[in-house]
């Protein structure tokens, strides 16, 4: 088998080939957005007889909870209420009900860095103004009215200002040339495996060979 893999070596590259260049013509074809993030600082705040081991484990969990309701309807409304003069609105009224929803979960990501108690945010815009903007009116969002849906006794407070990438974050050619140049090696020798077993089996039924 490997020496059959081994002698089509060189079809088996030039699928890889074929496949990574179709992943990144079909990349360019998508349209390109840029990312911004920004961090917010969760502290729990001090309770007598609490040690700072419990304290931080509370301002993950609080954190984690953050991150779901990031992706509600409700956070989505105080986002545009609190910032929308700096926020290009235009792109979201356009969209019904149920897409501005879905471009919502999609465009404003957040994740908790455990062990430290800050919770990234990740926004995704066409610009790089536009994400700086978006990812900026997420984070101050929650540090003005994130409390309202954990309980008062915490704090949050901006820790980082967003930061653009330099290049389009989506889609990321790059990866998606790669990840096509592995399927398109997958292909090519699960396709040369099933043409050596045929052989294989054809040679041991020589009645099936007319």
């Amino acid at each position: 088998m490997l020496n059959n893999i081994i002698k089509h070596s060189k079809l088996i590259l030039t699928w890889a080939i074929i496949f990574g260049v179709l992943s990144g013509v079909v990349s360019l074809v998508f349209p390109k957005q840029y990312s911004a993030d920004s961090q917010v600082l969760i502290i729990s705040r001090d309770r007598t007889g609490v040690d700072p081991y419990t304290q931080a484990k509370s301002a993950e969990r609080i954190g984690q909870n953050l991150v779901q309701i990031m992706k509600t309807a409700d956070f989505y409304s105080k986002v545009f209420e609190l910032n929308g003069a700096s926020l290009n609105a235009d792109q979201w009224k356009n969209l019904s009900e149920r897409r501005q929803r879905k471009k919502w979960s999609k465009d404003v990501l957040g994740n908790m860095v455990y062990g430290t108690g800050l919770l990234n945010v990740r926004a995704y815009a066409p610009t790089k103004e536009q994400a700086v903007a978006l990812s900026s009116a997420v984070s101050q969002t929650l540090g003005s009215n994130g409390w309202e849906y954990v309980g008062g006794d915490v704090s949050i407070r901006v820790v980082t200002t967003p930061l653009a990438s330099r290049l389009p974050a989506r889609p990321n050619v790059a990866v998606n040339i790669l990840l096509g140049f592995a399927a398109g090696i997958l292909i090519a020798v699960l396709w040369v495996i099933r043409k050596g077993q045929a052989n294989i089996a054809r040679s041991h039924n020589p009645s099936n060979i007319i």
